[in-house]
């Protein structure tokens, strides 16, 4: 008598889950990027005391996904690469966009969150904001410049893995 049931496993669809991660990681970070910063700078979050603190953990929980989605991307990367040519090791396109992708997410959560946060910590109430200005515009035109960067790549590997999944039918 079998106990376990004899089920065929598929091979997983590369192509489609990397599409999948980059179309969420896509519509996230522009829903991030077009709403959520907007409305929170309009209704006055800098203003607020706990702003700092409140940041972080928005930023940090989201740069976390980002991690989640870049490391499926890039393994999914290595995985369709090397599965499309067995024994050569070649880097392609899309495995140089993916580890790319990757650095980013993993710059945004370590370096540029953290160092955004601990700036806006050491403002008090009393303080301008002009005297923090320069050292956060610096940070908020690498993460904007980061952000575009990611954008373009992350629409570049969507293309890429589209078209490589529309030869495939």
């Amino acid at each position: 008598m079998n106990t376990f049931p004899s089920r065929r496993f598929q091979q997983v669809n590369w192509p489609a889950t990397i599409m999948f991660a980059l179309g969420f990681w896509l519509s996230a970070s522009l829903v991030f990027d077009c709403l959520v910063i907007p409305g929170l700078l309009t209704s006055g979050m800098m203003s607020q005391n706990g702003f700092a603190s409140a940041g972080y953990t928005i930023f940090g929980t989201f740069n976390h996904v980002e991690l989640i989605c870049a490391a499926l991307v890039l393994a999914g990367s290595l995985v369709w690469n090397y599965s499309s040519s067995p024994g050569q090791v070649k880097i392609d396109r899309s495995v140089l966009f993916a580890g790319i992708l990757l650095a980013i997410a993993i710059i945004y959560t370590y370096i540029l969150t953290p160092q955004m946060s601990a700036w806006g910590m050491s403002l008090t109430g009393s303080e301008s904001l002009e005297q923090m200005a320069m050292p956060m515009k610096t940070m908020h035109v690498a993460y904007w410049s980061l952000e575009i960067t990611k954008l373009v790549l992350a629409t570049s590997l969507l293309k890429m893995f589209y078209r490589s999944s529309c030869n495939l039918v």
